[in-house]
């Protein structure tokens, strides 16, 4: 067997009477702790299965498992557990946090097919994750396919939201980029109902009817019908109901959600799509910025300060933050020159702000000569 089993124990004695006991049947790595343990899961990882003792010092066992279980749900995990801790093991089994327990001393046979069973629910796991993988990216093709065939210009348009939405999850450090991919490739789909002359019009830039507008926003609620019973993917399906929903709570679909209550796939793609749109419609990048920032309402702040960044190409992971002089701090780094109302540069871009830096801005803005607001790169963490 290839697959790799962790046992974590803080008596070395235990430790090594595992190893020598087991080393001829299965791939075992040992851990004096929960702390070591997680350590080595993550340097040493994957493990199909991880058995650990209840009572150690620091971190106990339920502790230990807890954390497995959420970084890595595909590990069978297995307790050890003396007769004194029997009430908390048949509690820890019962909250799901373990497949099983074992109590001490465990005979070696016993232990063999316990673990011989885990390794076969652990490749049972992987399999059907696999197989889940496998099919969920053959219908997102399909799907995809159906557009380019159907309407090839929706789907040109999907090419660019897609492309745009990735740049702006990575510069905001989303860890999903994957959902955020899949939304931004499903997010047209629905356009496969909408009359082909009303697609056209929209994708050339030209301004639609009221009743044309009505039409095109069905294919919201058509793409949703499609994606929402594919399984894994209900927030994908979630994200393209509420595409088009502004931070202020404007926009389909009418319900009371506005601000971060919209899905954060929603507001990432809102801007995408209006920005593409701006372009289409024949506006340069920094035309299309501004028309975006008169009507900032619409937008999460953050998503916006990234499409900000990256229309100004500012390094991969920061975004644009405009503030007044007086909130400048040592250590701000300049995402656009500082200027003088009359146009004279005072600092480029680029720059961090010193303590002689930071003076010199304060300076001009007390006498009334300074462009404001000015623009900072801010690091941000956008959370799963």
């Amino acid at each position: 067997m290839n697959e790799k089993i962790l046992f974590v124990d803080d008596d070395l004695n235990i430790l090594h009477s595992f190893k020598r006991n087991l080393r001829k049947h299965f791939n075992i790595a040992t851990a004096s702790g929960g702390e070591e343990g997680l350590e080595k899961l993550t340097q040493d990882g994957p493990f199909a299965v991880v058995v650990s003792d209840m009572r150690m010092p620091g971190m106990n066992g339920t502790q230990f498992l807890s954390q497995v279980r959420e970084k890595y749900p595909n590990t069978v995990r297995i307790l050890l557990t003396g007769q004194a801790d029997m009430k908390d093991a048949i509690e820890v089994v019962n909250q799901g946090q373990i497949h099983q327990f074992l109590t001490k001393p465990c005979p070696t046979e016993t232990l063999i097919k316990v673990l011989q069973n885990a390794i076969r629910q652990y490749r049972l796991i992987t399999a059907e994750k696999e197989l889940l993988e496998k099919t969920l990216k053959s219908i997102i093709k399909i799907l995809v396919d159906i557009l380019a065939i159907v309407n090839p210009e929706a789907f040109q348009r999907t090419i660019r939201i897609h492309k745009l939405s990735e740049k702006l999850a990575r510069r905001l450090n989303f860890k999903q980029i994957w959902q955020v991919s899949v939304a931004a490739l499903l997010s047209q789909v629905g356009c496969v109902t909408i009359p082909v002359e009303i697609l056209r019009k929209k994708n050339q830039g030209k301004k639609l009817t009221e009743f044309e507008n009505q039409i095109y926003l069905k294919h919201i609620q058509a793409g949703h019908s499609l994606i929402k019973n594919i399984p894994r993917l209900e927030k994908i399906a979630e994200a393209i109901a509420y595409q088009e929903k502004r931070y202020n709570g404007d926009g389909p679909p009418p319900d009371k959600r506005k601000g971060e209550a919209i899905p954060f796939l929603s507001r990432i793609l809102k801007v995408a799509s209006d920005y593409d749109a701006l372009i289409v419609a024949g506006n340069s990048p920094l035309e299309a910025q501004r028309k975006m920032h008169e009507r900032r309402y619409w937008y999460d702040p953050e998503v916006l300060s990234a499409l900000d960044a990256e229309i100004l190409q500012a390094q991969e992971g920061y975004i644009i933050v405009e503030i007044e002089a007086k909130e400048i701090k040592t250590g701000m780094i300049l995402a656009d020159d500082v200027k003088t109302k009359y146009g004279a540069l005072l600092i480029p871009k680029g720059h961090e702000i010193s303590d002689i830096l930071r003076m010199r801005i304060l300076n001009f803005a007390e006498t009334g000569n300074l462009q404001e607001p000015i623009r900072i790169l801010k690091w941000v963490q956008k959370e799963n």
